[in-house]
């Protein structure tokens, strides 16, 4: 059969084209997809060509190998209903799942790379299951402690998703980004917030940062805000070397930086948690946050072009695409 899928295909250029699918293997499912999300951040780079050709895609997940060299596709957060299977997987004809792949209306994957949707979660909610756990990754490698003031810098919906997870603490919690109505999004999930040029002043610095902007900026002020000792978890990627003042105090600081990514899980934790116990986990706090609350806009993939040119502008918190018949 035909489908369409969405290629990067040049610098500013995305095209939707035609892929051909074969049946079936024994262990494989052709998934229908009903709405896949866009990674603002991450998306937006790639149109622009802020991403290394040479740099691997995601060498963690099958739809995802091979490099940034055009053309390509991308994509992580995908949802669907099998339609048809092989032999060894009739069982999940039928259901909604959940897949780590690209923007794309029909996909052939193998039956272990889809995560069944709770029967409880409606499906754009289910479309934050990869942002949720990238939140809760950095939650556990910040090792919020009571009592403790915190920072997350970087309002996206990944720096919101941490936001709110946060919140669920008995600490005092304090957001920043330059925009304000994503300020207005934080304080509604409980934090204090405020711009970056008008940085929030706290005698002692802050506990612990989780630096989620993708801004070299971003990780200065980190450096600059975390107090004597404390913990700066860095979740954010960056596509260029920038130079980081670390004269003055930095040096007495006794910062301890973590460099947080959601494919592994801490070796300290790991003898307790696994991907299976921390999926469980994503799934009750989808539940419970409804994040399809973060949606700003709808559209068909058609649109990709107009999507990826307002994603430049910054005018898009949470895109999504919705595969209509």
């Amino acid at each position: 059969m035909e489908t369409e899928a969405l290629f990067h295909i040049a610098l500013r250029q995305v095209e939707v084209r035609k892929v051909r699918l074969v049946a079936p293997g024994p262990d494989q499912v052709l998934v229908q997809s009903l709405c896949s999300a866009i990674s603002p951040g991450t998306e937006k780079r790639l149109f622009v060509g802020d991403l290394p050709e040479n740099m691997l895609l995601d060498a963690n997940l099958p739809a995802l190998r091979g490099t940034f060299s055009y053309p390509f596709r991308y994509g992580y957060a995908l949802v669907g209903q099998v339609v048809a299977a092989g032999s060894e997987a009739r069982h999940l004809i039928g259901q909604r799942v959940f897949l780590f792949h690209p923007h794309q209306r029909h996909v052939l994957v193998a039956a272990r790379e889809c995560l069944l949707l709770p029967h409880d979660v409606p499906v754009e909610d289910a479309l934050f299951f990869a942002n949720l756990e990238s939140a809760v990754n950095f939650v556990h490698d910040a090792t919020p402690m009571l009592g403790e003031v915190g920072l997350v810098i970087g309002l996206g919906v990944v720096g919101l998703l941490t936001v709110a997870v946060l919140a669920k603490f008995p600490l005092q919690l304090y957001a920043c980004d330059p925009i304000p109505e994503r300020r207005r999004l934080a304080e509604q999930l409980g934090a204090i917030t405020f711009a970056p040029s008008s940085p929030a002043h706290l005698e002692r610095g802050f506990d612990f940062s989780i630096e989620l902007s993708g801004e070299f900026n971003g990780l200065q002020q980190a450096v600059e805000w975390t107090g004597f000792c404390g913990r700066l978890v860095v979740g954010s990627w960056y596509n260029r070397p920038s130079p980081l003042d670390l004269g003055g105090a930095f040096h007495r600081s006794r910062l301890r930086w973590i460099v947080s990514q959601v494919s592994t899980i801490d070796p300290v934790l790991s003898g307790r948690w696994d991907k299976k116990r921390r999926y469980e986990l994503v799934w009750e706090l989808i539940r419970e946050l409804k994040p399809s609350c973060f949606i700003s806009h709808r559209f068909p993939l058609s649109s990709a072009q107009e999507v990826f040119e307002r994603l430049e502008r910054g005018a898009l918190l949470q895109p999504i695409f919705v595969y209509g018949e």
